[in-house]
């Protein structure tokens, strides 16, 4: 419950500074300038509190299949703090935190409310921790952006239920938005580049978790787009698609001594609200519609914060 609190009182001291910045508001649109493709100036802040809840009762077979299963929830915070360190703004630094929750078992999806770690049922904690940077790389095209991130997991190595990978990542994330129809709509893409750095399950010692190498050393790569309209300036709706894809790397434990790979197609839609000229909500909704090779079909809900100043 610690960390619960602490997460209320980001929010809290957080929502003070965005209160102050109420009165300032000049019309400016912090949902449609400041996408991910777009880096802060020297001195300025973003900070992003991300909450999503994943929870499935079908997952697919080895090939496209769907097979019912007991219920599984996936809570994940994720937490991101970057600022602007450069004077021509095309070079960010940050650090991103993630705190998961997770239950298995058949039970329910707001379960993972509870932040229980029974090891059997349920797993709550700090996952892992990212440094990162965010830079423009030409300087003519000041909407396409790349993230670099080193993830590293800080959480126990025991056996039971799972919380998260437990293997060192390094992701790159490429994105790129044009807005278009007289500032009304925006086509956000985003394209993922994360090789996990995983080990083997056969080499994994029994009073470690096996399950938290999953596929081991893998490239993981989804490809997203987002489709948003803009009936005000401060409000915008959106539409999304992304399809992902596993590709396993010299890891011949799955599938008869085949590397193992996945796939999964994913559509969603969800809102943004611009309440102060620092302060933003998010809400989304998206489901897995069609996967392959124990593919999860759930849906996913997500609550997000951001404060820019």
């Amino acid at each position: 419950m610690k960390i619960t609190k602490h997460i209320l009182l980001i929010f809290l001291t957080l929502g003070i500074i965005s209160s102050s910045y109420a009165q300032e508001d000049d019309g400016i649109s912090n949902i449609q300038t400041f996408t991910p493709s777009k880096l802060l100036k020297k001195g300025q802040w973003d900070i992003k509190i991300f909450n999503s809840l994943y929870t499935q009762t079908e997952r697919t077979d080895e090939n496209s299949s769907s097979v019912s299963i007991p219920r599984e929830n996936f809570f994940t915070s994720t937490n991101e703090f970057f600022t602007g360190i450069s004077e021509t703004s095309r070079v960010n630094v940050g650090l991103i935190i993630q705190v998961r929750s997770n239950t298995f078992g058949g039970r329910g999806a707001l379960s993972v409310g509870r932040l229980e770690n029974d090891r059997q049922t349920s797993r709550f904690g700090v996952s892992q921790i990212a440094p990162s940077i965010r830079v423009q790389p030409f300087k003519n095209i000041g909407n396409f952006s790349i993230t670099s991130s080193l993830f590293i997991p800080v959480f126990e190595d025991a056996p039971g239920a799972f919380l998260d990978q437990r293997s060192f990542a390094w992701d790159n994330k490429f994105f790129y938005d044009r807005t278009f129809g007289g500032n009304k709509w925006q086509l956000f893409t985003e394209v993922d580049l994360k090789y996990n750095f995983g080990d083997n399950r056969e080499n994994v010692a029994s009073d470690e978790n096996s399950g938290e190498r999953f596929a081991g050393k893998s490239l993981f790569l989804p490809v997203s787009a987002f489709l948003s309209y803009f009936p005000s300036s401060k409000s915008t709706v959106f539409i999304n698609g992304q399809q992902t894809f596993l590709i396993g790397i010299d890891n011949p434990q799955f599938n008869g001594g085949e590397n193992f790979s996945q796939r999964g197609t994913l559509l969603g839609f969800g809102g943004k609200y611009q309440l102060t000229r620092v302060f933003n909500l998010e809400a989304s909704f998206s489901k897995f519609v069609a996967g392959n090779n124990f593919q999860g079909l759930g849906q996913t809900f997500s609550l997000g914060a951001r404060f820019l100043f």
